[in-house]
C-alpha cells in the first residue's frame, strides 16, 4: 500500500445539511489518514466538524445564513420555487457570496498555507481562493455532475438524452436558450471575479464550479447519461455518506415497528421541507395499504406533522439510515442526491417527487436508469403515488436495477477514495516543485 506524507488540507463546505453529511465523512477520512485538516463552513456546523478533529474556519466576511430561512439573508429568494428558485439560488447565494468566501479563505491561507483545497462543488469562493493562491484544488461533487455537452440537454433540465435529429435540434436550442437566460448569473459571476481581484476569463460559466485538477464525483457511471468525454478529470467515488443521515437516537416508536409488513420510507429531504408536498399525499396513498410507512420531516426540531397520521405510519424528524434502510422495501423521496444514493446502496427502488433545485434532474436520472419511477412533480397526488408503489411492488425490474446500481456503489469507499486521489495530486505537485 502506498504511503503518503502528511498534507495540510483545507476543506470548504457550503453550510447545508445535505452538503455537510458527505463532506463530514470526507473530513473524517482525511483526519484518520493523519493529515492536518481545516474546514471552512458556517457556524451552524462548526461543532460537527470540530468533533471530527478538524480546525474550523467559520464564515466571516461571507454572510452566514440559516438554511431553513434563506430569504432572511437573501431576500431575492423569497417566494421562488422550481427553475426560478434554482437560478435565484445560484445568482444570489452561490455566486453572490463567492468573493467574500474567497476573502475568508485567503485570509486563512496567509495565516497558515495549505497544500490543497478540497471543495464542495458549489463553494465558488474555494475556486477563487485556489486561483488566487496558486494551489491545487479538488472538487467533491455532492450533487450530480452538471457539466454541459452538445450531446445532451442542459444539465439543469429534467430531460432525457435525445434519440434522433429532432431531439438533437431540441438540445441545441435549449442550450442556446439557457445561455441567454443565465446572463444575470454570468454578470454576477464576472462581478465576483472582479471583486476578488481576478482577471476576466473566457472560460464558460459552468467551468467555475469544477476544479481543473480533479473532480471526485459522488455516484457511479450507471447513473450518468452517456457522453463521449468529460472536460476535466473525473473520478467516481460512489456514495460519500453511506448512511445518508447523521446518526441519531432511535425514535420512541422504533421498537413498535412491525417485522411482518414491508416498510416504505417517505422523506421530505432537508430543504423546502413542507410536509404537505410529499408526506401528506403519501399518507393518503398508503395509509390503508398493508405496509408500514416511516416518514421523516427532515428537521430534528420538528418531528411531527400538522395533519392526521394513519395508524400504519410512524413519523420522526430524522432517522439513522444505518438502522432503517436494511428494513426498507421502497423509498418515496423528494430526490435529494445523498438520500437517493443511500437507498440505492441498499438496492432499494425509488419513487421520486423532485420539485426544486436539482431534484427534477435527479428524478429523471433515476427513471432513465430503471431504478425507480419519476413522478415529474414535487407535490404529487395520492393516486400517482399509489400507482407508482403498485408498479414497484409488481415489477421486479425496478428492484433488479436498483440492486445492480447498489453493487456498483458498494464497490467504492467514497471518503477513502477522495483522500487517495487528493494525496496523489499533492504528491504530483510536490514532485513538480523546483528543489530549494
Amino acid at each position: 500500500m502506498l504511503q503518503w506524507r502528511m498534507a495540510d488540507v483545507m476543506i470548504a463546505v457550503m453550510p447545508f445539511a445535505g452538503h455537510v453529511a458527505p463532506l463530514a465523512a470526507v473530513t473524517a477520512a482525511f483526519v484518520e489518514a493523519g493529515h492536518r485538516v481545516r474546514v471552512y463552513t458556517g457556524r451552524a456546523y462548526a461543532d460537527r466538524f470540530a468533533a471530527l478533529g478538524a480546525e474550523v474556519v467559520p464564515w466571516s466576511r461571507a454572510p452566514d445564513f440559516d438554511e431553513l430561512d434563506l430569504a432572511a439573508t437573501f431576500p431575492a429568494l423569497r417566494g421562488r420555487r422550481g427553475p426560478r428558485q434554482l437560478l435565484a439560488n445560484v445568482e444570489h447565494l452561490f455566486v453572490g457570496t463567492g468573493a467574500a468566501q474567497g476573502d475568508d479563505l485567503v485570509a486563512a491561507y496567509r495565516e497558515q498555507p495549505w497544500e490543497v483545497i478540497v471543495a464542495d462543488g458549489l463553494s465558488l469562493g474555494a475556486h477563487f481562493a485556489a486561483e488566487r493562491t496558486g494551489t491545487p484544488s479538488v472538487t467533491v461533487s455532492i450533487v450530480p455532475l452538471s457539466m454541459p455537452t452538445p450531446e445532451l440537454p442542459p444539465p439543469i433540465l429534467p430531460l432525457l438524452p435525445a434519440t434522433g435529429p429532432l431531439g438533437r435540434l431540441r438540445d441545441r436550442v435549449l442550450n442556446a436558450a439557457l445561455s441567454f437566460g443565465s446572463r444575470g448569473v454570468q454578470r454576477a459571476y464576472d462581478a465576483q471575479r472582479a471583486a476578488s481581484g481576478l482577471p476576466p476569463t473566457d472560460a464558460p460559466l459552468e467551468a467555475a464550479w469544477h476544479s481543473p485538477d480533479l473532480v471526485c464525483a459522488s455516484g457511479v457511471p450507471e447513473l450518468e447519461f452517456p457522453r463521449s468525454s468529460w472536460p476535466v478529470r473525473i473520478e467516481f467515488v460512489g456514495a460519500l455518506a453511506p448512511t445518508g443521515s447523521v446518526r441519531t437516537d432511535p425514535p420512541a416508536w422504533w421498537a413498535d415497528l412491525p417485522d411482518d409488513r414491508p416498510v416504505v420510507h417517505v422523506t421530505q429531504g432537508t430543504l423546502n421541507v413542507d410536509p404537505d408536498d410529499l408526506i401528506r399525499p403519501a399518507f393518503a396513498a398508503l395509509g390503508r395499504q398493508p405496509v408500514s410507512i416511516v416518514a421523516t420531516t427532515g428537521r430534528a426540531d420538528a418531528p411531527d406533522v400538522p395533519f392526521p397520521v394513519p395508524p400504519n405510519a410512524y413519523v420522526a424528524g430524522l432517522v439513522d439510515y444505518a438502522a432503517l434502510l436494511p428494513r426498507v422495501e421502497a423509498m418515496i423521496t423528494n430526490g435529494g442526491w445523498g438520500g437517493v444514493l443511500a437507498a440505492l446502496s441498499h438496492g432499494i427502488p425509488l419513487i421520486v417527487a423532485g420539485g426544486d433545485i436539482d431534484k427534477p434532474v435527479i428524478a429523471a436520472r433515476i427513471g432513465w436508469a430503471g431504478a425507480g419511477i419519476d413522478l415529474r412533480t414535487g407535490s404529487p397526488r395520492p393516486r400517482a403515488i399509489l400507482r407508482a408503489w403498485r408498479r414497484l411492488a409488481t415489477d421486479p425490474g425496478y428492484r433488479e436495477r436498483a440492486e445492480a446500481i447498489g453493487r456498483a456503489l458498494r464497490a467504492h469507499d467514497g471518503p477513502r477514495e477522495v483522500v487517495e486521489h487528493t494525496t496523489a495530486l499533492v504528491e504530483r505537485h510536490r514532485s513538480e516543485r523546483p528543489a530549494a
